[in-house]
Formats: structure tokens, C-alpha cells, sequence
């Protein structure tokens, strides 16, 4: 029964219904540009409910390890992209030339906060640092990701401008965080006393920028550009690049000298992707229809990171107490 919530947690059946939505009833015409308008919105109050979780306090308490957090960077922000430029003759075969810039808009995007946090709890990791590094990536992919995407895909906003591109990063999703994060002294009491439905918040402009990509891919033909069969593709490239990224990240731990607790947190907070960014981000960066194909990458990693952290971290919970080190993954 566990296996299969790990497989079929409800946030990953609703998101599989809206996609299914998406494809048979798509948005188009006044009905996509309302829905377009929701998703500025939505993204907007994504970002400042993001501000306002972040704990200045948590952060401080793991940040004097600074070696740590400079393996997690550099795993999220030039492993991951190094890895997709390196992997581009294998991968444009197999799934498309497509689904592989959707590959590399993954390996561009900051770690997850939440699920890096709770994986290296439950793993028994070193967890202020946990908090410290995810926080930062998250904070730092708002500026570091644009710039990959356009390093890696040369993409340049939809007006042909770095400099719109980076205005509408700016103003999308850096101001509502900030404005977040400045309003945490009146309503961090409250947003930590309601994080249950918050929860739904978040998950639910997640949704709505989901279903609105897709309906534009869809009425722009999606599903006749790709297969059935590449999407199996995708999904074992998916889990061949976590694979690779989950060795590494416990190679590299080992052969920088950290010990046990702070392996652990370089394997959960390197190997991770955030769709809570990423999702949102890709409205702002990409046009309508060029969204669908860029996403469904991030979507099914997402999820394969989920169920194979969950597993690694419960391995590392049971370890004795004496334990010298860390299983590999």
C-alpha cells in the first residue's frame, strides 16, 4: 500500500487529470486568454506565498557550511546543465528535439525546498543545511535559471530582449517573493498556522499554469508531435539522468571529505528539481505553445525523484547509529 502512494499520491493523479483535461477539452480563443490572465495571478501569489514560508532564522542556522552549499550549487546549476549539453547525442534520437529542450530546461532549474528538506530529515542528514541550500537554490534560480535557459537554448523572452526576459522574471516572480518574504513578520504566524490548505494553493496554481500550457500545445498540435512511444522514451531518459545525478552527487560527497549527515543532504538537495519553480517559470520565459513539450520533462522527473528519494532516504533512516558510511545509491 505504501509502494503505491508513492506511485499515486493525489497531487500526482489530480495532475495527470488535468493534463488529461488539457489534451480532451483545451482552452482556446476568449476562454484561453481568461485563463491566461488566472495564471498571471496564480504565478504571482505562488512566488509571495514562497516569500513568506521563507525563514530568515532557518536559513542563518545552516549557513556557515559554506563548502556544502557550494557542492549543492554546483550540482543544481552546472552539473545538471553540463550533463544536458553532454548527453544531447544521445538524447535528440531517442526522444526529439522537443522533449530534449525540455531536458535541458530541467537540468537549468534551482533545487526543490520542501521535498530536500523532508527526505534529508527522514534520512537522518544534516537538516539546517538541508534548509539553508534548498532556500538558496530556490532564491538564486530566479536569477541563475533565465540565464542558463538562455545559455543553453538560447532563448531570449518572447519581444527577442534578455533584458524583457529578465523584467519579466523580475516582475512575475522576484517582486511577489520579496513582497512575501517582507510580509512574514504579519503573516508568518498565520501562513504557518494554515500551511494544511495553503498546501492546496500552491498545488492549485501549479494546476492552473499546467492545464493553460497545455491547452495551448494541444490546440497547437502536441500530441501528433509526439508519440506514445517517445513519451516511454522520455520517461526512461528521466530516470537514467537521476541515476547518473544521484551517483554522482554521493561520488563527489565522498571524495570532498564530508562525512556521513552532509552526504546525505548533498545527494537530496543536488539531485532534486523544482516544479514548484519550474512550472510557473516556463509561463514567463517560453510562449503558449512552446510550454507543453517544455514541461512534460520536469513533470515525469519530478515524480521519479519522488518515489526513488522516498526509498534512498528510508535505506538511510535505518542505518545503525555507528554507521562510517553512507549506502551508495
Amino acid at each position: 500500500m505504501s509502494a503505491l502512494r508513492l506511485l499515486f499520491d493525489r497531487f500526482t493523479l489530480t495532475l495527470l487529470a488535468v493534463v488529461a483535461a488539457a489534451s480532451l477539452l483545451p482552452a482556446h480563443g476568449e476562454g484561453a486568454r481568461l485563463f491566461g490572465m488566472l495564471t498571471d495571478v496564480a504565478i504571482g501569489l505562488l512566488f509571495f506565498m514562497h516569500g513568506a514560508k521563507l525563514s530568515r532564522e532557518a536559513i542563518f542556522s545552516g549557513a556557515g557550511h559554506w563548502r556544502l552549499h557550494l557542492t549543492v550549487f554546483a550540482c543544481t546549476f552546472v552539473l545538471f546543465p553540463l550533463l544536458g549539453l553532454a548527453l544531447k547525442p544521445l538524447l535528440t534520437p531517442l526522444i526529439g528535439n522537443e522533449l530534449y529542450l525540455g531536458v535541458l530546461y530541467l537540468c537549468a532549474l534551482p533545487a526543490t525546498v520542501q521535498s530536500a528538506i523532508a527526505f534529508t530529515s527522514l534520512a537522518r542528514g544534516n537538516i539546517p543545511a538541508a534548509i539553508c541550500s534548498a532556500a538558496a537554490s530556490s532564491l538564486l534560480g530566479i536569477f541563475l535559471t533565465p540565464l542558463l535557459v538562455m545559455l543553453l537554448m538560447g532563448v531570449e523572452g518572447e519581444s527577442g530582449s534578455t533584458l524583457d526576459a529578465i523584467g519579466k522574471i523580475v516582475m512575475q516572480l522576484l517582486v511577489p517573493f520579496v513582497a512575501g518574504h517582507l510580509a512574514r513578520p504579519l503573516i508568518g504566524a498565520w501562513v504557518a498556522r494554515n500551511k494544511g490548505w495553503l498546501k492546496n494553493v500552491d498545488q492549485g496554481s501549479i494546476l492552473l499554469v499546467v492545464y493553460t500550457a497545455f491547452s495551448d500545445a494541444v490546440v497547437s498540435g502536441l500530441w501528433n508531435v509526439i508519440p506514445p512511444l517517445r513519451l516511454v522514451s522520455l520517461a526512461l531518459v528521466c530516470c537514467a539522468l537521476l541515476a547518473l545525478v544521484l551517483w554522482l552527487t554521493h561520488f563527489f560527497g565522498r571524495r570532498l571529505g564530508f562525512n556521513l549527515e552532509d552526504r546525505i543532504t548533498i545527494v537530496f538537495a543536488g539531485s532534486k528539481k523544482s516544479l514548484a519553480t519550474g512550472v510557473p517559470m516556463a509561463q514567463v520565459l517560453f510562449s503558449g505553445a512552446a510550454i507543453g513539450p517544455l514541461i512534460l520533462p520536469l513533470m515525469i522527473f519530478h515524480q521519479i525523484q519522488l518515489m526513488v528519494c522516498a526509498v534512498l532516504a528510508q535505506r538511510w533512516a535505518a542505518r545503525d547509529d555507528g554507521a562510517a558510511a553512507a549506502p551508495a545509491p
